[in-house]
């Protein structure tokens, strides 16, 4: 006798929740300088580089991290895309002076 096969599983239809709000991304509002900003996670699902304020290093395709906006008043130009632990660290750090290569260094 051969051994028995389990059932196939059922698939979730296409039109039910997936359990995970916004299309796979979690969305929260966080305090940040002094005013409310919306948080949303990202998957790393997109084909683009960004570059992050926190550390001004470049987000790469397929990395998940974080994109933050101002909750009032802001647009799609006003969206930073931030690596998730440059964001968990935004209070700590100072901002990044930018110099050209051979600027001198005060």
């Amino acid at each position: 006798m051969s051994p028995r096969r389990k059932p196939p599983r059922k698939q979730a239809a296409p039109d039910e929740p997936s359990g995970v709000p916004f299309g796979g991304t979690l969305r929260r509002v966080e305090e940040y300088d002094g005013e409310d900003w919306v948080v949303q996670t990202i998957p790393g699902t997109s084909g683009r580089f960004y570059r992050c304020p926190g550390c001004d290093q470049e987000i790469p395709p397929g990395v998940g991290h974080v994109v933050a906006w101002p909750a009032y008043g802001a647009g799609v130009d006003d969206r930073r895309h931030w690596h998730r632990a440059c964001w968990g660290a935004r209070e700590r750090r100072t901002t990044n002076v930018q110099r050209g290569r051979n600027a001198p260094r005060h």
